[in-house]
């Protein structure tokens, strides 16, 4: 099990030992009998999968290793055909791989290596049974590799089920995020959060900027209404083709998109080259998600900036990813956007800040009454009968109380009513 902070080099801190340790097995041969899978890496999205075997194409370039990469979203077709060439390095997301399986155009026998990047996602319930499923297809004997920034305990625990006494190599503190990274709080209104964003990308002038929300209706939304306010935008998830996934991230790279609106699924693992700013439309629900969201920026040595609009029931949340990350964020407000007084001040000055503190100190001070002044007497109430404890009423001396009836007087009986009998009638008297 391996943690780091994004963007510190984790695809190669596996990928360079693997080509190295798959380097004497390596053959010129074209017989795809000499060429079989050797190492297999899973990721849980179509686009870690397609970056992580460039990475080993780039780093194998000049050894005759044969890498491929399946995934879902695309025809079979092509990625059968090279699996029937031979491949020792196999990069596939778990669905499309079982696909390969039951087609029975994919063979494990020779598998020594498994990689799972991204292991905290991978490990999570959606995916447990297409992982238990894989791995009971491979040898037994064979080396295990987890990689990812986050590493709650659940996945822990999670992970002593299928790792036999693994080792465990944190290079940072568990969680911790990049120390080039600025972060930075905007309180606003919900309803003018879209506001607040135009406003922002104008006002400072951003060219390129990674915006994530929380579901993707709200990701096509957003970046419709972007566009209507003249922005160039794209949005980017997981009901798009694979095809408009990839043209949408290219775009963005190259520059001909200006803000990409994206789900979760691009907070993992991808590798967008100097990326300067990542804006939380929506603060997310797992605080770890946080880690991977900002992570898109200040790789590689570089600096980066990650702004979260927040609004007032956004509060519980960016509390938890302040706890996890063990840092309480800046606030700053924007004229014209902050919602109204008291949210602000839950937002500001909650868990000591100063600001919280100040307004609380002045309100007692306020509030409290002044040493040596005499104690105010209350009002009597206005209508007397209405703070009067109710009394039962006592008969009046003028209207005397009715004579108490004896006992023995009789009392005029109460006549009957003649019920009808349902079966045989009444009997008549006999004459």
């Amino acid at each position: 099990m391996a943690g780091a902070q994004t963007g510190t080099g984790k695809t190669a801190a596996f990928a360079l030992p693997i080509l190295q340790r798959l380097a004497p097995l390596a053959s010129t041969s074209a017989s795809p009998a000499r060429h079989p899978v050797r190492a297999l890496i899973l990721t849980p999205t179509r686009e870690l999968a397609i970056q992580v075997e460039e990475s080993f194409r780039e780093y194998g370039k000049y050894l005759p290793l044969r890498t491929a990469v399946v995934y879902g979203g695309v025809d079979m077709n092509a990625q059968i055909a090279q699996l029937r060439l031979g491949v020792e390095i196999l990069v596939a997301t778990p669905g499309r791989l079982l696909d390969h399986v039951q087609n029975k155009t994919v063979m494990f026998g020779q598998a020594s290596i498994l990689t799972l990047d991204e292991a905290d996602r991978m490990l999570d319930m959606g995916f447990m049974p297409d992982i238990r499923r894989i791995i009971s297809l491979l040898p037994p004997v064979r080396q295990n590799l987890m990689f990812s920034a986050t590493f709650p305990e659940e996945i822990r625990r999670l992970a002593a089920t299928i790792l036999k006494n693994p080792a465990e190599v944190q290079v940072a503190a568990r969680n911790a995020m990049a120390d080039l990274v600025t972060h930075i709080v905007h309180p606003v209104a919900r309803e003018k959060k879209r506001e607040l964003l135009c406003h922002l990308i104008r006002s400072r002038n951003l060219t390129q900027v990674l915006v994530f929300t929380g579901t993707r209706i709200g990701a096509n939304r957003l970046a419709h209404q972007l566009r209507r306010e003249h922005i160039h935008a794209d949005a980017i998830h997981g009901d798009k083709s694979q095809a408009e996934r990839l043209a949408a991230l290219e775009d963005f790279k190259a520059g001909k998109v200006a803000v990409l609106v994206a789900t979760d699924v691009a907070s993992r693992g991808l590798d967008i080259e100097g990326l300067p700013q990542v804006i939380n439309f929506d603060v997310p629900h797992s605080p770890e998600d946080y880690v991977h969201r900002i992570g898109r920026t200040g790789r590689a040595g570089l600096g980066g900036e990650a702004i979260s609009l927040v609004a007032p029931d956004d509060q519980e949340k960016l509390e938890a990813v302040e706890k996890l990350i063990k840092r309480k964020i800046e606030r700053m407000l924007v004229p014209g956007f902050a919602p109204d007084g008291g949210t602000v001040a839950a937002l500001i000055g909650r868990d000591g800040g100063r600001g919280g503190r100040r307004e609380s100190k002045e309100r007692r001070e306020h509030e409290a009454p002044r040493r040596g002044a005499p104690p105010k007497r209350e009002r009597p109430s206005a209508d007397p009968i209405f703070s009067r404890p109710y009394e039962p009423g006592q008969p009046s001396a003028e209207q005397p109380a009715p004579p108490e009836q004896s006992s023995t007087t009789p009392q005029p009986r109460r006549k009957q009513r003649q019920v009808a009998a349902l079966l045989g009638g009444l009997k008549r008297a006999r004459g």
